[in-house]
């Protein structure tokens, strides 16, 4: 049976990162979706960013103040949190509205909110079929078994196939992220043995020493279940999103049951960029190229030779593409929605486009952009006051000045070290980091 990535259930984003305030744009299978939130409805509306009228996209429209609905700014047409018109500012009779509402409504996605994400079902003729869908929630998101977790979103410069054959490859973690979530000169063979096989799901143990079970439930589940003892167990739930040819989005939570404390203590901000973002740092580039030169490669051959695959830590990828050819045709579904696959003239070597941490995960992170933004106003604080400081004191008589203007001015320089280290060392990180394999 063919697999339809269509009739699915996917996480588009952690709830705490999507501005409630006005409309957000995301892709999902080549399709853009505007997400918005009425403030007196309890969910999220996910529709497809087009408005009726003129096809102007409606994420960059309003929530209005009066009517809370959703408002195209290019000819203030409003829609309530169903889709249904409500609004046309040009109509001359206003019962042309009633009249015409199943031709003048916003085509709406079935989505439901569970486990901290918002999930879209990016269908829009099967609405029964997604209602009795289970969404792939992870188990270990509970906080009943005394789990905690965080969430990570970050856009990324490689293809769907690519993500998931990345994640589903332990292997690669010593070399990959050396000296972040690895170390090159502890790597050896990695056994990894089989447990199912089917068109709806993979599942293996791996066992290096920690016994880990990987879960791979079609489209977009890829689960790390990590057991340091009995009762203490890690957790990389990795959601997989196809966006278009060449672009995926990974929505992760990474969970434990131990270290409660340690959890809540420990910035969210703080932990995207110094752990999470530089991990996925480490693949990008290698994965950018890769996908391109195997995409070149398959117009000749099939990876089953392109690859060379000749040890049992490849078991899983080998298991996940046979899955891929069986189900899938060795294909993303861009055809249904109108787009081409990636083309080798397409393949980007900007380092600063392809690790933009400001693009791809900073705008769509509430921690981060919000951390970003009182690091600037501090920033513009700690100027202001070294200026003032420096101006006072030039003024004071000479009875004070000593004896006040030092403590000022030593204060002020101070300021100004610290503005120096928040300007040119953290506030970098969140827009971009060069990340070179040969200086680790």
């Amino acid at each position: 049976m063919e697999f339809n990535f269509f009739q699915n259930w996917y996480p588009i984003s952690p709830i705490e990162d999507i501005d409630p305030n006005k409309p957000t744009k995301v892709t999902i299978l080549g399709l853009n979706l505007v997400i918005w939130k009425a403030k007196s409805a309890e969910k999220y509306s996910v529709f497809l960013d087009q408005c009726p009228h003129r096809l102007a996209p409606l994420s960059e429209g309003r929530i209005d103040d009066k009517t809370d609905n959703l408002m195209c700014s290019y000819h203030g047409w409003q829609f309530d949190p169903k889709g249904v018109c409500t609004n046309i500012p040009q109509a001359e009779k206003p019962e042309i509205i009633n009249s015409n509402k199943q031709n003048f409504c916003v085509k709406m996605f079935p989505s439901r909110e569970e486990n901290d994400l918002l999930w879209v079902w990016p269908d829009l003729n099967s609405a029964e079929l997604a209602a009795q869908t289970d969404l792939p929630l992870s188990p270990q998101i509970n906080r009943e078994k005394g789990f905690v977790w965080s969430n990570l979103v970050r856009d990324l410069e490689y293809d769907w196939s690519l993500l998931v054959e990345n994640v589903a490859d332990p292997s690669h973690v010593p070399f990959a992220h050396h000296g972040v979530q690895g170390n090159r000169d502890k790597a050896g063979p990695i056994s990894i043995e089989l447990l199912t096989s089917n068109r709806d799901l993979i599942e293996v143990i791996s066992n290096r020493g920690i016994k880990s079970k990987i879960t791979f439930q079609p489209p977009c589940r890829l689960e790390y279940a990590i057991n340091f003892s009995d009762d203490k167990q890690v957790g990389l739930i990795a959601y997989c999103i196809p966006v278009s040819p060449g672009k995926s989005r990974i929505v992760a939570q990474f969970s434990r049951n131990f270290a409660q404390k340690l959890h809540y203590l420990t910035p969210r901000w703080w932990d995207h960029l110094a752990n999470r973002n530089e991990v996925l740092d480490g693949d990008m580039i290698l994965l950018h190229q890769q996908e391109y030169l195997l995409a070149e490669k398959q117009t000749q051959e099939s990876w089953k030779t392109a690859y060379k695959l000749p040890t049992g830590s490849d078991r899983l990828v080998i298991e996940y593409r046979n899955w891929f050819d069986k189900y899938c045709g060795g294909k993303l579904p861009w055809k249904k929605v109108g787009l081409a696959n990636i083309n080798r003239d397409n393949l980007e070597v900007n380092r600063e486009v392809l690790l933009d941490r400001y693009k791809q995960h900073t705008v769509h992170c509430s921690s981060c952009r919000n951390t970003l933004k009182k690091i600037q106003f501090l920033q513009g604080f700690l100027l202001a006051y070294f200026a003032i400081s420096v101006s006072l004191v030039s003024v004071f008589p000479d009875s004070i000045r000593f004896k006040v203007g030092l403590p000022l001015i030593i204060l002020a320089l101070v300021g100004l070290g610290f503005y120096g280290w928040l300007k040119l060392w953290l506030q970098p990180k969140f827009y971009f980091v060069d990340y070179v394999h040969s200086e680790r």
